[in-house]
């Protein structure tokens, strides 16, 4: 199979280029391939002739899309929109990754694949659109909804949190956000073998489990081998422009009942990133 990585500059997209090492990968930035800019879209496209197109472009700047949606829908939309265009014409599968920030919060339960999104932010009302026009473009899709994504860079809670440990003997972290911190090491390979086992349309792919942003926290300075005291605050102390979601924790039993696997715990991935991190520095 040969592969087209959009926003190669990405935690998720840097995984994908480690893990096929053994394919045709073309990867390319976002100063290379704009995906709002259909024309770039189809010459490359038409180009590589890619088997499969992994969609890692986003706009996810929570905060800023609150005074600019039209920043967001151009990547998180229109991109969508024209590469699943493109994909259709040349007989691509498009791979490509949404959010729990489509969902207001407010079930009691894990949501799933069946259930209504109701974003209540910009970002997730973004996000959204892409999940409608790529339906509308294609069905030759994979469209995955993930949280709270953590692996190797800068753009995740992981880092910044450790970041702010180096610096601040006392953290305040929010306890009324709970999600799923998910890996990219295990959104690669699941990835992976739904592509393998030829797998189509919508499923929700995180790690297993819950927590909350300051359970997450705590835990994950314990296995960095930090001891700052962290207490927990409510949203309101940290006021911002966006509104998160209060439990936007996702089911992924579906899409574990159809590739017949068992998806590690968060806290599971938290390990194994920090035993990696800690491999590399040594």
């Amino acid at each position: 199979m040969k592969f087209l990585i959009t926003g190669a500059n990405g935690q998720l997209a840097r995984e994908f280029l480690g893990a096929l090492a053994d394919y045709q990968v073309k990867a390319l930035t976002k100063d290379q391939l704009d995906v709002a800019n259909m024309q770039a879209v189809l010459d490359v496209v038409s180009s590589c002739k890619p088997d499969v197109i992994l969609n890692c472009s986003a706009y996810n700047l929570v905060d800023k899309a609150e005074n600019d949606l039209d920043a967001a829908l151009l990547v998180n939309a229109d991109g969508v929109k024209n590469l699943a265009s493109v994909s259709r014409k040349y007989h691509a599968l498009l791979v490509h990754y949404s959010t729990d920030y489509v969902f207001d919060g407010t079930k009691d339960g894990f949501y799933t694949e069946d259930d209504l999104p109701n974003p209540i932010n910009n970002y997730g009302k973004s996000k959204l659109a892409g999940e409608k026009v790529l339906l509308e473009e294609t069905d030759n899709f994979l469209l995955f909804r993930t949280s709270w994504v953590f692996g190797p860079g800068k753009q995740n809670f992981l880092y910044k949190l450790a970041e702010w440990a180096k610096t601040n003997r006392v953290l305040r972290i929010v306890y009324d956000q709970l999600s799923i911190p998910t890996y990219t090491e295990d959104i690669v390979w699941i990835t992976m073998l739904a592509i393998r086992n030829g797998l189509k349309g919508m499923y929700h792919l995180t790690n297993s489990g819950y927590a909350s942003r300051y359970e997450a926290a705590r835990y994950i300075l314990q296995q960095l081998g930090m001891d700052n005291l962290v207490l927990p605050v409510s949203s309101e102390h940290f006021p911002a422009a966006a509104k998160r979601p209060f439990f936007s924790a996702l089911s992924n039993s579906k899409l574990s009942k159809e590739l017949g696997i068992n998806i590690p715990q968060w806290w599971d991935g938290i390990d194994r990133f920090v035993r990696c991190q800690v491999s590399v520095n040594r």
